[in-house]
């Protein structure tokens, strides 16, 4: 697999419980692939707060720890709200394989969000190998995603 990611760097990954087993299935997916991750948890599908996952994950991403993030809960809407609070994170909710690869080819997203309770078995590595593989575009959305930051008063 030719990514264009800093391979010499791991890929973060979370998950609250609802994402849990595609979180799990997306970990055997990486070391398939040989593709080193940290995985910043759930470890059980006991009920938790997708927060506590998000942020370490979003973390790890903006501080350049990790190539890039993959989070999943129920909707991706909890994750993707918590991950967008970092100044550096361009996380995008991806249920499918065009949506993976515009958020890579337009908006320069690094944190994948996948909704667990939305996508077929399989789907979320496929998504995930695209978002890999994509690269932006930059040209005409270069300024566009230049605007996203928040300016500092």
């Amino acid at each position: 697999m030719n990514s264009h990611f800093d391979k010499s760097k791991p890929i973060a990954i979370g998950s609250d419980h609802a994402g849990f087993e595609y979180k799990e299935d997306l970990i055997s997916f990486l070391e398939a692939k040989g593709i080193s991750f940290q995985d910043f948890g759930t470890h059980t599908k006991d009920s938790v707060d997708y927060p506590d996952f998000a942020h370490p994950v979003a973390k790890a991403v903006e501080n350049g720890e990790a190539a890039f993030g993959i989070l999943l809960c129920g909707s991706a809407n909890g994750v993707a709200i918590t991950a967008n609070k970092h100044q550096g994170i361009r996380a995008a909710v991806c249920w499918g394989e065009e949506l993976a690869q515009l958020s890579r080819m337009h908006n320069n997203a690094n944190v994948i969000c996948i909704p667990a309770r939305f996508v077929r078995e399989g789907d979320a590595e496929k998504m995930v190998e695209l978002f890999m593989l994509t690269e932006f575009e930059g040209g005409r959305h270069e300024l566009r995603v230049e605007k996203i930051a928040c300016a500092q008063v």
